[in-house]
């Protein structure tokens, strides 16, 4: 993918989770998500800060070589890796996305700060490296793990909202091409899964079956790829 659709992918990335959020009321916004203990606000905080992220990171261009590419930089989040990290910025989201004084403040944020990411993204030097999380990294391969990261999180956004839009094609390939990426040339997802359910199964949302476990031989083991 090019560095160009790498920036169209997050742009798309972004209005998939604005489509998601802007119509919901409040008692909406605190319905549950894919991921452990957060409401529908709560996730959109984090992703909010994600947002945040990248404008910092795309005005403050860094030196290369890059450290890491846009698989490699997963690798440094291992599921369970760090597990009271994860609980402590866990628990630092909801009191963070908690202080609003209704769960549709953290929307109208979101609504204002995703498309300036896009537009920071759109304007990137796509030769130039940024640094963030203490990596350096090709813009390209930036914008691809914040495409990946807004997927997954797209995924668990719907998980109690029935109707709600589900992620566009081009972002979902990035986010595809990068537990690919992870899952290693030596395996091969089990046929019958579409897009969605390697996703949320190669991220732990979903456990693998037996026969999942059948296809996918000693690859099973490295499952979840991504947490």
């Amino acid at each position: 993918m090019t560095a160009i659709r790498q920036h169209e992918a997050l742009a798309q990335a972004y209005h998939g989770i604005t489509a998601v959020v802007a119509g919901l009321d409040d008692a909406a916004l605190q319905r549950p998500t894919g991921c452990r203990g957060w409401l529908v606000a709560d996730l959109l905080f984090h992703v909010l800060c994600d947002a945040q992220r990248a404008l910092v990171a795309l005005a403050s261009p860094a030196a290369g070589p890059a450290d890491v590419d846009d698989v490699s930089y997963w690798r440094a989040f291992t599921p369970g890796g760090n597990d009271g990290a994860s609980v402590k910025h866990a628990w630092w989201v909801r009191r963070s996305a908690a202080a609003f004084e209704r769960p549709s403040g953290v929307v109208r944020i979101w609504t204002d700060t995703a498309p300036a990411a896009a537009r920071a993204a759109a304007a990137a030097d796509s030769d130039g490296h940024v640094t963030t999380q203490g990596h350096v990294l090709r813009v390209p391969d930036f914008l691809a793990t914040l495409t990946t990261e807004a997927v997954i999180h797209h995924l668990d956004l719907v998980v109690d909202l029935p109707d709600a839009p589900l992620p566009a094609e081009a972002p979902t390939r990035v986010a595809v091409a990068t537990v690919d990426g992870l899952l290693s040339d030596e395996a091969v997802r089990p046929t019958g899964w579409d897009d969605r359910e390697y996703l949320i199964k190669a991220t732990g949302r979903v456990p693998l079956t037996d026969r999942d476990r059948r296809e996918l031989g000693e690859a099973a083991g490295w499952f979840p790829l991504l947490g």
